[in-house]
């Protein structure tokens, strides 16, 4: 019994006003619109190298699809009346570049570094998914829903993205 009232307890004990709210939200919106710097500066590359078509062709959609993402995350900025900040982003820029040394890695393989490009996209769009999730959930708290609209399309892109990565995956294991 004892246990549960220290567990409630502690909850009580955060607080998260809006100002560090807002510093969170920022510091983190800062960190995956660096990675979609970074993935969309690398994309564009990596399509040219891919063999199979419909690969190729959701790799474009993709590039599309995170520069309307950056665009809306500038919209945020802007309703914010804040910068981008120049810190950290390893984390999300890491994951990209291990992913591209790890695709690299199939060269002369065709058909495995297709493979690892579908993984690792994968991989990164579902880490787009649970940040945009995240943003969403603390954008409510900010009491701005254009806010909360603008991230709930880049989720739905990028949740769009994952899904068409699957079902080529699935046609290109099973073909």
């Amino acid at each position: 019994m004892n246990e549960q009232s220290d567990k409630s307890k502690s909850w009580k004990k955060i607080n998260l006003g809006s100002e560090k709210l807002k510093l969170f939200f920022l510091k983190h919106l800062d960190r995956i619109y660096g990675a979609k710097l970074h993935l969309v500066s690398k994309l564009p590359h990596l399509a040219s190298e891919v063999e199979f078509a419909d690969l190729k062709h959701a790799i474009a959609e993709t590039v599309a699809d995170v520069e309307k993402q950056i665009a809306r995350m500038e919209l945020i900025y802007s309703l914010l009346d804040a910068e981008v900040s120049k810190g950290s982003i390893h984390g999300l820029t890491g994951l990209v570049e291990d992913a591209f040394e790890a695709i690299d890695e199939q060269r002369g393989e065709a058909e495995l570094r297709d493979l690892s490009i579908i993984f690792y996209l994968q991989n990164i769009e579902s880490v787009e998914m649970a940040s945009f999730q995240i943003l969403q959930m603390a954008a409510v708290k900010l009491k701005n829903k254009h806010i909360n609209q603008l991230l709930k399309e880049n989720y739905d892109e990028a949740k769009a993205d994952r899904t068409l990565l699957l079902l080529i995956s699935s046609k290109y294991i099973t073909n």
